[in-house]
């Protein structure tokens, strides 16, 4: 088992990634620099080599793919996730590694948003979407995160062998976010600088695409986490519409004495229906929410046992 790994997954990053390597072992000697390479294209992988990085191989394209593999295949006491693109600096590494080797954090994510990243990021859109995802998982999980979707992170050997990878592709860093936030894990925050790609070096995050399957995710982390709370949100808006639509019913009945709107009626006693049906299945996994919370912990336990003891 290693004592740090640091895991880089690249595609097309020739420009930066050897860099990115030097870097990493400059600032972290002891560690093994793991480069998976997600089918590029051109010469990331000879290049990540010659630096000096254990080069991998993941065939299924996306950057879920990649930590899947990656988690699955690494044992490390300490892990250090950084992109290839050389965005994050590493002077901030040592501390965030610090934090899970001797403060027993399950992971410390690398907040771009507190530093410069507004002023560097010349992408307006991507600006825009990071700070509506932060406040839409604040206030859904009740959390104060301030970078979600950040990939310079430092996680423990708990975490990442009971993480389960369903993203496949750049959703991955909110599914994690909102997988240590449900589940009450230790979370730190350590402020790092954020730098543009330098020129010549191309983004491969979608701004339309790829921003609408980050929110698909969060709301669907939402339903599975908080299942009361989303079929209560549901209940409410059918409750809602069905009373909107009873109005003119209703004021038919007390002026006429009849009910002229029975296809209306009988929708609005549906949506009254289906309401109530939300509300008790949210009730009936929510309960099953906390047995898998239970569950999960049960699993941690017997995973942080795998964990080899520091030496005398």
């Amino acid at each position: 088992m290693d004592k740090i790994a640091v895991l880089i997954p690249c595609y097309n990053e020739e420009k930066t990634i050897e860099k990115v390597v030097r870097d990493a072992k400059e600032v972290l000697p002891e560690a093994v620099i793991y480069v998976y390479d997600n089918n590029s294209t051109d010469r990331t992988a000879e290049l990540a080599a010659a630096a000096g990085a254990v080069v991998r191989h993941e065939y299924q394209q996306g950057k879920g793919n990649v930590i899947r593999t990656m988690f699955r295949e690494i044992d490390a006491k300490c892990y250090l996730m950084i992109d290839g693109d050389d965005t994050y600096p590493l002077d901030c590494a040592r501390e965030m590694v610090d934090a899970v080797l001797y403060r027993k954090a399950d992971m410390v994510i690398g907040d771009r948003l507190s530093s410069t990243y507004f002023k560097e990021n010349k992408r307006p859109f991507h600006n825009v979407g990071n700070s509506m995802v932060r406040g839409s998982i604040n206030r859904m999980f009740g959390c104060k995160i301030k970078d979600i979707m950040t990939g310079y992170r430092a996680f423990g050997y708990g975490f990442v062998k009971t993480f389960p990878v369903l993203s496949k592709g750049f959703e991955i860093e909110t599914e994690m976010t909102i997988h240590a936030v449900s589940n009450n894990m230790q979370l730190e925050n350590v402020i790092v600088e954020y730098r543009d790609r330098p020129e010549g070096s191309v983004s491969k995050l979608n701004t339309y695409s790829d921003g609408a399957k980050v929110l698909f995710t969060i709301l669907k982390l939402y339903k599975n986490y908080k299942p009361l709370g989303f079929f209560s949100a549901l209940a409410f808006i059918l409750v809602l519409l069905a009373a909107i639509f009873m109005v003119p019913v209703l004021y038919d009945y007390f002026t006429t004495g009849l009910v002229e709107r029975f296809p209306t009626l009988i929708v609005c006693g549906f949506a009254t229906l289906a309401a109530i049906q939300s509300f008790f299945a949210g009730m009936i996994l929510s309960d099953m929410s906390i047995k898998n919370r239970r569950d999960f912990e049960f699993r941690r336990n017997l995973v942080e046992k795998d964990v080899p003891k520091e030496e005398e």
